[in-house]
């Protein structure tokens, strides 16, 4: 399982996340504790928002804690909305395009968690990808393919979540008419520049973990705290969606509807 976090509020360096805690994300790239491994080896990104629209982006397949590049970018990067994922590979290739966060226009996705069985429902799910976004489709992953149909939803106008929902759901389908006996789990955040929305969610009852920390002028979601402040770190239950927009947080149930899974 991969570990990421979400950042929105007032601008801070990427550094206050990602390296200077006592739990930041490359020290969770050795070290994690909530996950079956404790190491995310398999590359990293970071994407923020600055000013302009589209966010900036850096990914690369070395370890975390090993890219001297990372820390350098963190400590001279300030930004008020921005991504940083540290990646534990689940079948697919080692390769910057399949690093997250991915990027599309105007919107940052990264995901962590798995679609059970994904070698054998991979080309039917990649097909139900319009011919417009398939065109941008770099990589290999599940996660990419999750991102890719959830902005297809949203072309063709859901909301944010209920077009994450709708591509999970087709996914599932898949995985039903497949015979697929492996869980659908997911841990996932999407950004707009000027929002965030992320879930959390699993077809079976062990979802990956998610976090939340709202600290008045600021929130952060993440897969495990990073710092010792454990008193502000709140765990968002199962099949939950957080929203943060204008500094405000609202939690609303997340569903995968039984249509689209049937």
């Amino acid at each position: 399982m991969c570990r990421f976090l979400a950042y929105s509020g007032a601008p801070v360096f990427l550094e206050d996340l990602v390296a200077a805690p006592c739990h930041s994300l490359i020290h969770q790239s050795l070290h994690a504790e909530e996950t079956k491994t404790g190491t995310n080896g398999d590359g990293f990104g970071v994407g923020w928002y600055g000013d302009r629209r589209e966010p900036g982006l850096y990914r690369e397949v070395r370890p975390a804690w090993a890219d001297e590049n990372l820390l350098s970018i963190a400590r001279q990067v300030r930004s008020r909305l921005f991504f940083a994922h540290v990646r534990a590979a689940t079948g697919t290739a080692t390769t910057r395009a399949n690093c997250h966060p991915f990027a599309h226009g105007h919107h940052l996705f990264m995901h962590n968690g798995q679609i059970g069985g994904y070698g054998l429902i991979r080309r039917k799910l990649e097909s139900l990808i319009p011919d417009a976004l398939y065109g941008v489709r770099v990589g290999t992953t599940d996660s990419e393919a999750i991102f890719l149909l959830t902005l297809a939803g949203m072309t063709d106008g859901m909301a944010p979540g209920e077009a994450l929902a709708w591509a999970l759901g087709e996914a599932l389908a898949l995985m039903q008419q497949a015979g697929i006996r492996e869980p659908l789990r997911c841990a996932a955040a999407l950004a707009d520049g000027d929002s965030i929305h992320a879930v959390r969610w699993s077809s079976d009852p062990k979802p990956p973990t998610l976090y939340l920390c709202d600290r008045g002028d600021s929130v952060i979601i993440a897969s495990e705290p990073v710092d010792a402040a454990r008193d502000c770190w709140q765990a968002l239950p199962a099949n939950t969606l957080v929203t943060v927009r204008s500094g405000a947080v609202v939690l609303s149930p997340f569903e995968v509807g039984l249509k689209q899974a049937a």
